[in-house]
């Protein structure tokens, strides 16, 4: 028997679908703060042990999450060799859709649209115009920086419903297919999307080109602070720039004084260096943006979507096949 832990709060139904993957598991649900991983050999964390000696007879850990960067200096991480396989692809989707939510409302005006109605009033007709004619959308090109599963369904919804050119920007952007989780029907698993793939070299090309940037790398040290000053003033001042990958790969303060300026068009960020951001953030109380408390992930099926990303790791575990996910401690991530 091989004992399974799962230190979420995961329902009888969703432990269920694990425990059928295989009658040789023994699946078992605890606190993490009181679990007992002594006998634990295959673990299901979002925070796992530092004490790596509280769980002697570890062989994987599939975490509740999707980027690492959490855990770049947690002992299981720099000390072990433990396989390690996240949650990437769960949520790809919803953020997708977000981005794109965040986009449109920016292109078509939306916060300028709320700001009037809460003015109670219209404004008059030779200003309607000006104010809310919108960017269009439709055949523009969107850069994709980092094109893992949230960028291909970017690229995906990009090219089925607005027609648009998608630059591709990866690490190795000689490696267009993705064998990593991806719900049927969603992304781009084949690479065959973008119209033009890019490496980091290549970055100020795809900045310059574009009418709108998202975000979606890693957070890695080499994405850390990717852009600033230098690369938002190769940007379009008609560009718009959605951050939803990790909030250190931007310069925050470079952003927002380029919002300020008027150097670039509008901008939308869901993540931040520092959570929640502190009071007096340079981004707050700009009119050309939208911030959002990290919430682009959220759906409701999150767990179900985890729990069937689980048990299809259990079933290539016990076949000796490669697991979906599956990070690389040399890249950080």
């Amino acid at each position: 028997m091989l004992n399974v832990l799962v230190t979420m709060r995961f329902t009888e139904a969703q432990l269920d679908r694990l425990r059928r993957v295989s009658p040789t598991l023994a699946v078992t649900r605890q606190d993490p703060d009181t679990a007992d991983y002594s006998r634990t050999d295959i673990l299901y964390a979002g925070a796992p042990p530092r004490d790596l000696a509280r769980a002697p007879r570890l062989r994987w850990v599939q975490l509740h999450m999707a980027g690492v960067n959490a855990l770049h200096d947690h002992p299981l991480y720099t000390e072990s060799a433990v396989p390690l396989t996240t949650t990437s692809g769960v949520h790809a989707a919803t953020i997708a859709e977000y981005a794109f939510t965040v986009l449109l409302a920016l292109a078509h005006r939306v916060p300028r649209m709320v700001e009037w109605q809460t003015r109670g009033g219209w404004p008059p007709d030779e200003q309607r115009w000006p104010l809310f004619v919108p960017t269009e959308v439709r055949g523009a090109i969107l850069g994709v920086i980092g094109y893992g599963s949230i960028g291909r369904e970017l690229a995906r919804l990009a090219k089925a419903a607005f027609a648009m050119t998608v630059l591709a920007c990866k690490r190795d952007p000689a490696r267009h297919a993705d064998p990593d989780w991806c719900p049927p029907g969603t992304g781009d698993p084949e690479g065959a999307l973008p119209d033009a793939w890019l490496g980091p070299a290549e970055l100020p090309e795809l900045l310059a080109r574009s009418d709108a940037v998202v975000m979606c790398a890693p957070l890695t040290a080499e994405t850390r602070r990717l852009l600033g000053a230098a690369e938002f003033r190769r940007m379009k001042p008609s560009a718009y720039f959605v951050n939803v990958g990790r909030g250190a790969t931007v310069d925050e303060r470079a952003l927002a004084q380029a919002l300020g300026e008027k150097r670039l068009a509008g901008a939308a960020v869901d993540v931040f260096a520092e959570e929640p951001p502190p009071a007096g953030h340079p981004l707050y109380g700009l009119d050309n943006v939208i911030l959002s408390p990290h919430v682009s992930g959220f759906l409701p099926s999150y767990d179900d979507r985890c729990a069937e990303l689980f048990a299809e790791n259990l079933r290539r575990w016990l076949a000796g096949a490669p697991l979906l996910n599956l990070v690389d401690r040399a890249r950080g991530y």
